[in-house]
């Protein structure tokens, strides 16, 4: 009686020590693998040349330890840890990569979108500020009279009603949304929403929030 065991798979389960997990198979609910797990699953230098071997095409040990050069043992206990962690399952009695764990992974774990506060609680006089007011910067002024007295009567708000303002300190402000604060400026006090004299400004028009 012959005591010759085929290589690779003395003490081994099905398919040289893979346990029966089958990509292709319907998978029971189960909570999605953090990326940053999979990373680190890969991080590992044996782990990520077994699983890079399995992917390009190596489908039991003894193929994936002559792809890689690493011994039986290695590849072993390597298979194991990325079957564990989803990455390595098995098919018609091989392994097989399940490239679908990454996809899993991003749709359980993507941050939610934040939720982004309205510039004005009317909604067309919002889509307008959103077109020309990116970052809390004004991006150009528009040419359609109705649309720029959106955007002027915005940037008005930034002035207190009954507040009388040095020019410097105007200039101060409306740098900080435009560029040209200069004609930012005279187009607020043609628009009757800033009023002068003797080198102060005050504001006279636009929505006043109580």
């Amino acid at each position: 009686m012959s005591s010759h065991q085929p290589p690779h798979r003395s003490a081994a389960g099905p398919a040289g020590g893979f346990s029966p997990r089958t990509p292709d198979a319907p998978r029971a609910a189960h909570t999605a693998t953090s990326p940053a797990a999979l990373c680190g699953l890969l991080a590992e230098e044996d782990r990520l040349r077994v699983y890079a071997a399995v992917v390009l095409g190596a489908s039991g040990l003894a193929a994936v330890e002559s792809a890689t050069g690493l011994p039986a043992r290695t590849v072993a206990a390597a298979v194991r840890r990325l079957q564990q962690g989803g990455l390595l399952g098995v098919a018609d009695g091989g392994l097989r990569a399940d490239i679908e764990v990454f996809k899993d992974s991003v749709r359980a774990h993507a941050a939610a979108p934040a939720q982004v506060e309205p510039m004005d609680p009317d909604r067309q006089r919002d889509q307008i500020l959103r077109t020309f007011v990116v970052d809390g910067r004004l991006t150009q002024m528009p040419a359609a009279h109705g649309k720029r007295m959106v955007v002027l009567e915005h940037i008005a708000a930034s002035f207190e009603p009954g507040v009388r303002y040095p020019e410097r300190e105007v200039n101060a402000v409306l740098r900080a949304w435009f560029d040209d604060y200069a004609a930012l400026r005279r187009y607020l006090v043609d628009s009757d929403l800033l009023s002068r004299a003797d080198g102060t400004y005050w504001r006279t028009g636009g929505p006043v929030t109580v």
